[in-house]
């Protein structure tokens, strides 16, 4: 489907919005962003995040990742040029939200979608307090763990470790300014629209 942004009453292009997605691991966070990018006509980019993990095969720099050094990493955190990082466990790597390449989306007029975890979001609200941030949640942590052993992927100790992740997570976001819960997701996805619709 063809995007075309907006424009204001002078016709110019008006600025683009944030559009933070954040939800437990196995919620259908994923699922849901497809179907917006393929069935809507909204102008969504996905953010590329940075990382100092190694690329594999057929990933390209700056398509799916910004592949950085760790030196290079942690120069332009320190600088501040990142809207939210994180580090995978102790020592692991690093990944995060430039700002400059947020910053150049918006003033394109895109929407600007950003799937990051719930630190990273608020984060990100604090410095613009005018994004759409979305919680996307399970009907239930049984249900979710249900789902999760569904998938396959994962030994139930792993499972068991999503989970408190999740309780946690769900417990921490309280902040945002829309709750989807995706109990069926046709009704979800119809939801997350109508919400982007609104403005």
């Amino acid at each position: 489907m063809e995007r075309t942004n907006e424009t204001d009453e002078r016709g110019e292009a008006r600025r683009g919005r944030i559009l933070v997605f954040s939800g437990p691991s196995g919620v259908g966070k994923g699922t849901l962003l497809k179907r917006l990018f393929a069935e809507t006509d909204f102008p969504l980019v996905s953010s590329v995040s940075a990382t100092t993990r190694a690329p594999r095969p057929g990933e390209v720099d700056g398509v799916d990742y910004r592949f950085f050094s760790r030196d290079e990493f942690l120069r332009r955190r320190e600088a501040g040029e990142f809207l939210e990082s994180f580090e995978v466990y102790a020592g692991g790597a690093l990944y995060g939200t430039l700002r400059e390449d947020v910053e150049t989306a918006l003033d394109r007029g895109d929407w600007v979608v950003l799937e990051i975890d719930v630190k990273g979001a608020a984060s990100v609200a604090a410095i613009y307090p005018d994004a759409e941030t979305i919680f996307i949640e399970p009907p239930s942590v049984e249900t979710l763990r249900e789902r999760l052993k569904g998938r396959g992927s994962e030994d139930d100790a792993e499972i068991e470790k999503r989970v408190a992740q999740a309780e946690s997570e769900l417990a921490a976001s309280g902040f945002y300014r829309r709750r989807v819960v995706n109990d069926n997701l046709d009704d979800a996805f119809a939801q997350i629209v109508g919400f982007l619709s609104e403005r």
